[in-house]
């Protein structure tokens, strides 16, 4: 039996796409490092006990006294071990990657809630995004962008948008009919039917979705290191590169405070009895 060449034909139409499309990829370049390099300069600005003060009064205003005296305690260690700038590094990039996660994927899981056309067209290619192996798509994103935290940002965002489509879709779908037909009893608009009666209902739906988007970016942060992105992920390679347990395992840490500070404050904003208070 002759072999069916994918891998050619998918090596092919990725050389074809950078050849052609070469403007359209420096224009995402420039887009997201037009939004990483801003944002990970204004984290490290502040003094490092600047930044802790206002993420543990976040923490405290969101989450409570608990879960401040953590974010505290955690970022003071991350402070003392020396990795607040890859810290910030790190953030700056899963933030840029979830924003941009968020600006698709919430319009596109609104749109296959309204649509089962667009849903059975959209679930498969999600599946798809879900299921490959992160490793295989780095290697498309650095010959379309080369080596940096641009490639990184853009793998994240593949890897990290499903949830936020399904959960988006799932929570719009499960708005009662009662909650719409007295929506538009009342003469509502389509806009005025989604923006005020079913997103606020599906708020905690399309939280949680929020949430396992941020903690699907964060565990790309060692893979988005291996192809030349700062921060901590970029860390933990050097240290499996150089058999350094110590390193590799202070900078584990400090990912693990980062993820569960993020954690906590997109789990709490999803609580719907938290959303009257935010």
């Amino acid at each position: 039996m002759n072999k069916i060449e994918i891998g050619d034909k998918f090596s092919t139409m990725v050389d074809w796409m950078r050849d052609n499309w070469g403007g359209l990829f420096e224009a995402i370049h420039a887009g997201v490092e037009g939004i990483f390099i801003p944002l990970s300069s204004a984290l490290l600005f502040p003094h490092p006990l600047i930044m802790i003060s206002i993420f543990s009064l976040i923490a405290l205003w969101i989450c409570g006294r608990g879960v401040a005296i953590f974010t505290v305690l955690g970022m003071l260690l991350i402070h003392n071990l020396g990795f607040w700038e890859p810290t910030m590094d790190t953030l700056g990039l899963v933030t840029t990657a979830v924003m941009l996660a968020l600006l698709i994927g919430i319009p596109l899981g609104i749109w296959t809630a309204k649509s089962n056309m667009v849903q059975n067209t959209v679930r498969p290619i999600l599946d798809f995004m879900q299921t490959l192996p992160a490793f295989v798509y780095l290697i498309p994103a650095v010959l379309f962008f080369q080596l940096g935290e641009v490639p990184g940002v853009i793998a994240t965002l593949i890897f990290s948008l499903p949830p936020c489509v399904r959960f988006t879709g799932l929570g719009i779908r499960q708005v009662p009919s009662e909650i719409r037909e007295a929506a538009i009893s009342f003469g509502s608009s389509p806009s005025q039917l989604l923006f005020k009666a079913e997103i606020p209902v599906a708020l905690p739906t399309i939280m949680a979705g929020i949430n396992q988007t941020i903690m699907l970016a964060l565990s790309m942060v060692v893979i988005a290191g291996l192809i030349g992105a700062r921060g901590l992920g970029k860390i933990v390679v050097q240290a499996t590169q150089q058999m350094r347990t110590d390193l590799g395992f202070e900078a584990g840490i400090s990912i693990v405070i980062l993820a569960i500070f993020l954690d906590r404050v997109t789990q709490e904003l999803g609580k719907p009895s938290k959303k009257g208070s935010h």
